[in-house]
């Protein structure tokens, strides 16, 4: 699975939100799985949107065909943009796309790891941190996804912001104590996002 992380600084947010409906064409299209997306609960200004393709081909014939045209729904209404590509190495609990509901929040952790210590960085993922995400009350799915050597996403969703403040509270210190990520990390940023169920593109 390729996922397509988005991140734009609106600057009128009425318009963005409005162009972002217009993504429901995605829909049927051949290889996409889904979308979804929202704001940043820390900079209100910043949408993050994450689509989900079969293969890397497929969402080649997208960004050749009807990208430009769905596109251009939302021109005018962003100043920046990052656009980036990942490919899938682990699911978490029932993984991603998952059915969002008002209220769901995702967490998303941008990784950058230090030279010689990937494989631990992956295998850590695998036995400490997703067997201790998929136990916490609220938590329905995630994604652990990577970009060439040594840059990681971490996606997961959540029924609401108060579940995940209670991992973070509760399960996060001891998973990171665990999981030796202190010695594992370069730098790592990251965001919670408020999803906006009308930006939910699902695959037909």
């Amino acid at each position: 699975m390729i996922i397509k992380w988005v991140r734009c600084r609106a600057v009128d947010a009425g318009a963005f939100d409005r162009g972002q409906r217009a993504w429901s064409e995605l829909a049927g299209l051949p290889g996409f799985l889904g979308q979804f997306g929202g704001w940043s609960r820390g900079e209100p200004d910043i949408a993050h949107v994450f689509a989900f393709w079969d293969n890397q081909a497929d969402h080649e014939r997208f960004m050749a065909g009807e990208h430009d045209r769905v596109a251009a729904d939302q021109a005018g209404a962003y100043d920046a943009i990052q656009v980036g590509l990942w490919e899938s190495q682990l699911v978490i609990g029932a993984g991603l796309p998952a059915d969002v509901a008002p209220g769901s929040v995702v967490r998303l952790a941008h990784c950058h790891v230090k030279p010689g210590r990937q494989e631990h960085f992956v295998r850590a993922q695998a036995t400490v941190w997703n067997p201790g995400m998929e136990a916490a009350s609220g938590m329905r799915g995630g994604m652990f996804s990577r970009r060439g050597e040594a840059e990681f996403l971490v996606l997961s969703l959540w029924n609401s912001q108060a579940d995940h403040e209670r991992y973070r509270t509760d399960r996060f210190p001891g998973l990171r104590d665990r999981s030796e990520a202190m010695s594992d990390l370069r730098d790592i940023t990251g965001d919670l996002i408020r999803l906006d169920p009308a930006w939910t593109v699902e695959a037909h």
